[in-house]
C-alpha cells in the first residue's frame, strides 16, 4: 500500500484509499486493538475532511480515530509502518545490502507489538499456503486434543507457535479473590461490634435526644503478592514465559511486586505495569543487566530483606520464589547466609511458596546444597513448567 504525495477529498472517494483503510483496520483488529465498523467509517470521513498532504497527515488522522488507549500506540505505529510502505523501500533495501553498509552496526531492536502486527498482516498468506497441502484423515477418537497436549507440555519443549498459544492461555487465567482480615474496622449495618464513636457522631445531629446503635466489623483487604524470579542461565528456558505470567498477574491484581535476580536484585514492578505485554518486556530487558548469568540466591535475598522487606511484606503478604535452587556458591559461609536469609523471609510473610521447574521430573531429589537449604523454610513446594501447573498455582493462591 503506497501513499501518494497529496490526496484530495475527491481522490479519496474515487481511489482505493477507503478500501486500504478498511484492510488496515482489519489488521489492527487482528493485532489486538478494539475496532469496529463505525471506526472504519469515521476514519474514511476524517481522511475526506482533512485533505491529506503527506504521509504524516494520514498517520495522525488515522491515529486520532483508531488509537483510544495508550497501550495501542506501539501496535498502531508498527502496523502503519508495515502497511503504508514508502516509495523508497526498495532503495533502502538495496542500500542495506550494498557493500557500503556498515557490517559492524548493531541490529535494530524489535519494537513493541512487532510480532503481533506481523502475524496479523501475513497470517492470511500462511493460511492459504496451509490449505494447499493434501488433507490426511486420522482417527483421533481416543487421543488427547491439541489444547490438552498444550496444557501439559513443558515450556522448554514448546515451539514458537505453541509458545504464542501458551501466552494467550496465560492471559485468560483467572486469579481467585484472596482476602485477609485486618485489625482495622469499617462501618457495617449488620456487624456485631458496637461502634461508640459512630454512636456519638450520630447523636450530635439530634442534640443527644436520640441515640441509635451503630455497628462495625473487621476490614478485609487483598494481601500483597511478592514475586522473586530467577533469571539465571539454568532458568533461561522458562524466564520469558514466566514474565508473561507475571505481567498477567499485575494486570489482574493490584498489589503485586516483582523482583528478578541472578547475580543481583532488580525491581521490575513498574515496568511490568505497562498494558502492552511486548512494551512491558522491552522495559524489563532494558533494566535487567544479568540475564542468563550466575545465581547468588543468598546475596539477593539479603538485599531484598534489607532494602524491600519492610516496604512490601505487610498485611499478610504471599511470596512466590521462582528458582531451581541451584546456588553457585557451595561453601558453608554462603550456605549459612542463604539459610539465614530464607528463614528471615519465611518469618516476614504469611506464606512462602517455592516454584521449581525441576520438580516436573518424577525422580527429583533435593541433592543440591541450595535446594536442601531452602526446602525446610517454605510452606508449599510446587512444580511450574506447564499451563496446568500455572492453573494449579492460581487455585492454590486462593486457599
Amino acid at each position: 500500500m503506497i501513499l501518494a504525495d497529496a490526496v484530495s477529498p475527491i481522490a479519496v472517494e474515487a481511489g482505493r484509499l477507503p478500501e486500504n483503510i478498511l484492510y488496515f483496520a482489519r489488521a489492527l483488529r487482528d493485532a489486538g486493538m478494539r475496532l469496529g465498523p463505525a471506526s472504519v467509517v469515521d476514519a474514511v470521513e476524517a481522511v475526506k475532511a482533512s485533505g491529506l498532504g503527506d504521509r504524516d497527515d494520514l498517520y495522525w488522522t488515522l491515529h486520532c480515530v483508531f488509537v483510544t488507549r495508550k497501550e495501542d500506540h506501539p501496535v498502531y505505529d508498527e502496523a502503519f509502518r508495515l502497511f503504508w510502505r514508502s516509495r523508497d523501500l526498495v532503495d533502502k533495501m538495496i542500500a542495506m545490502f550494498s557493500p557500503a553498509a556498515n557490517p559492524t552496526a548493531e541490529p535494530e531492536k524489535p519494537k513493541a507489538g512487532q510480532s503481533r502486527v506481523a502475524e496479523a498482516l501475513f497470517q492470511k498468506e500462511d493460511k492459504e499456503q496451509v490449505r494447499e497441502r493434501p488433507e490426511i484423515e486420522i482417527d483421533a477418537s481416543f487421543s488427547m486434543s491439541a489444547k490438552e497436549v498444550l496444557r501439559k507440555k513443558d515450556f522448554a519443549q514448546m515451539s514458537a507457535d505453541e509458545f504464542a498459544a501458551a501466552r494467550l492461555e496465560i492471559e485468560r487465567l483467572r486469579l481467585p479473590v484472596d482476602q485477609v482480615i485486618t485489625r482495622r474496622f469499617k462501618p457495617s449495618p449488620k456487624g456485631r461490634i458496637i461502634d461508640p464513636r459512630a454512636i456519638l457522631r450520630k447523636s450530635m445531629a439530634t442534640g443527644g435526644d436520640l441515640i441509635l446503635p451503630q455497628y462495625r466489623e473487621r476490614r478485609t483487604v487483598q494481601p500483597p503478592l511478592v514475586v522473586l524470579a530467577d533469571i539465571s542461565g539454568s532458568m533461561s528456558q522458562y524466564s520469558r514465559i514466566f514474565l508473561h505470567f507475571l505481567h498477567a498477574l499485575m494486570d489482574k491484581r493490584k498489589r503485586v511486586h516483582t523482583f528478578l535476580f541472578g547475580t543481583r536484585l532488580t525491581n521490575v514492578s513498574r515496568a511490568l505495569r505497562a498494558k502492552d505485554p511486548d512494551e512491558a518486556l522491552d522495559d524489563v530487558s532494558d533494566q535487567v543487566v544479568d540475564w542468563e548469568g550466575g545465581t547468588r540466591i543468598g546475596e539477593t535475598l539479603a538485599t531484598f530483606n534489607r532494602q524491600w522487606g519492610r516496604r512490601v511484606l505487610g498485611q499478610g503478604a504471599v511470596v512466590l520464589l521462582i528458582t531451581d535452587g541451584l546456588e553457585r556458591a557451595q561453601d558453608e559461609v554462603d550456605l549459612g547466609q542463604l539459610e539465614k536469609e530464607i528463614d528471615r523471609l519465611h518469618k516476614s510473610c504469611r506464606r512462602l511458596i517455592w516454584l521449581n521447574p525441576l520438580l516436573r521430573f518424577e525422580g527429583f531429589e533435593p541433592r543440591a546444597a541450595g535446594v536442601r537449604t531452602i526446602l525446610p523454610h517454605v510452606d508449599d513446594f510446587r512444580a511450574i513448567h506447564s499451563l496446568d501447573s500455572l492453573s494449579d498455582l492460581c487455585a492454590a493462591l486462593g486457599k
